[in-house]
């Protein structure tokens, strides 16, 4: 073998190990894209996509780890009971409807098994499960805290209801049953 054909055999041997690495990035790429509705928004936050792929398998592998379980027939219905209660009081009195509501998934994420420390670490938890309501959660949550601030108006907090109530629904694995929306006064 000559020094040129060996020199060639091993551009092409790297060739076809790049276009393999190349090929399984992309095909990782495209299904955590399809996974997680935020994997855009958290290559923005992480400046880049290996970064936001590495976020993203760390999640996957803290809840790989947790002990998530579905709730019971019974907890289903008290937290869906409670939760009928809390949007039959948004017409009197919508914050402390929205404040039940983060309170309501709050009990029933903790109730499932996810460990509820600050509200960023149970959103990254949950979007391993729910991925596609997780931005539910970050819009209710957005919204109850600038409620605290007094800088959310009651269609802010209808759309946190809502919100919610999305979330909620995956959380317990069933539709809660549905009341009339709330209109704004």
């Amino acid at each position: 073998m000559t020094t040129s054909t060996l020199i060639l055999l091993i551009a092409a041997v790297a060739a076809i190990a790049i276009a393999v690495v190349m090929y399984y990035q992309r095909n990782k790429t495209q299904k955590l894209k399809a996974k997680f509705p935020e994997y855009d928004r958290l290559v923005d936050k992480e400046g880049s996509p290996r970064r936001a792929e590495a976020v993203l398998g760390s999640r996957q592998k803290r809840v790989e780890k947790l002990d998530i379980r579905p709730l019971s027939r019974g907890e289903c219905d008290r937290f869906a009971t409670h939760w009928t209660a809390a949007q039959g009081n948004f017409i009197d009195d919508p914050r402390r409807a929205v404040a039940q509501a983060d309170r309501l998934v709050h009990e029933a994420l903790q109730a499932r098994g996810y460990p509820m420390s600050d509200f960023e670490q149970q959103a990254a938890d949950i979007s391993v499960e729910h991925p596609r309501v997780v931005e539910d959660y970050r819009a209710a949550h957005e919204i109850a805290v600038r409620d605290g601030y007094g800088q959310a108006n009651t269609e802010d907090l209808r759309l946190a209801m809502r919100h919610y109530r999305n979330l909620f629904e995956h959380v317990l694995d069933e539709t809660v049953e549905h009341l009339a929306e709330v209109r704004r006064a």
